[in-house]
């Protein structure tokens, strides 16, 4: 599937809110935690009018800065975009100190805490891979809860989830029945090369569309699957060290797809829905399908 000349037209619209050389640098700032601990989290602002708001979280030891490819064309079409550094992050100072599941409580209070911060009447969930677990859970999925968190784990302000990658049901994380009270529409993407770990069989990729599997039909969730695209885009996003066969074309792709959905379904824009329902497919190097 390629991207029409009439969804290339409306992408350009989006990002003509501003230059696509006006990116402005992110900025940071230091959240206090429950506990005493920080949270560090960068900030991208539009410039210009703002679209909308984006509360994203990276793959496990990974750092907001390894998703320019996806953050950075979110903000030339107007988002402001705020991701944590999670204490599992290889760049953490503290995170010898965090082991097993307390990175799972962690990440819960580093979202709770920034949504606070942000003080945003509504906005958008987003993620990779543990990331991603952590967007659709904010959008209602039945995630386990950590021990110590107390309270619902949705937030009622999620519009939207954007979950690339997110993980198969996991014991003591998420069951596979957890992802069907997913309350909000969703865009969830993956690859035919995105083999979970200890997985066996070409097919196992699959595994990654539990979240759209388990939603029923009218929920407004949307199947991204991208052909010759691994966990890492090659490298392109979450590790460096799991270098591929070039994805780029793929992951702009997926950009432009994920942009469509944040203007359609984060902002409400009708264009913005027909130009992404144009593109739904179930064949071809990129499949997109909607139930």
């Amino acid at each position: 599937m390629n991207l029409n000349r009439r969804t290339l037209m409306g992408l350009m619209g989006a990002a003509a809110v501003v230059p696509a050389w006006a990116t402005a640098q992110p900025e940071h700032v230091e959240l206090p935690i429950d506990g005493g601990r920080k949270s560090t989290v960068t900030i991208w602002r539009p410039r210009g009018h703002r679209r909308g708001t984006i509360l994203f979280s990276h793959g496990a030891q990974s750092s907001p800065r390894y998703y320019d490819g996806l953050i950075l064309p979110w903000q030339r079409a107007g988002y402001e975009i705020y991701a944590p550094l999670h204490v599992d992050s290889k760049e953490h100072p503290d995170t010898a100190q965090y082991k097993g599941f307390a990175t799972w409580r962690a990440r819960i209070e580093d979202m709770r805490a920034l949504a606070a911060y942000v003080k945003a009447h509504e906005y958008i969930a987003a993620g990779h891979s543990f990331g991603a677990l952590v967007a659709l859970t904010l959008g209602g999925a039945s995630a386990i809860p950590p021990q110590g968190i107390t309270g619902e784990l949705r937030d009622p302000r999620v519009r939207a989830a954007v979950a690339f990658s997110p993980p198969a049901p996991i014991p003591k994380l998420i069951e596979a029945n957890g992802y069907a009270t997913l309350a909000v529409p969703a865009l969830i993407q993956t690859g035919d090369r995105d083999l979970p770990p200890g997985s066996t069989g070409a097919d196992a990729w699959h595994l990654h569309l539990a979240a759209y599997d388990a939603a029923a039909p009218g929920g407004s969730r949307y199947a991204l699957v991208l052909q010759g695209v691994d966990h890492y885009f090659g490298g392109l996003i979450c590790s460096k060290d799991y270098p591929g066969p070039d994805q780029s074309e793929q992951l702009k792709q997926t950009a432009e797809i994920s942009t469509l959905f944040l203007d359609a379904y984060g902002t409400g824009r009708r264009s913005a829905r027909r130009s992404l329902d144009r593109q739904l497919s179930a064949a071809g190097p990129t499949q997109l399908q909607f139930k």
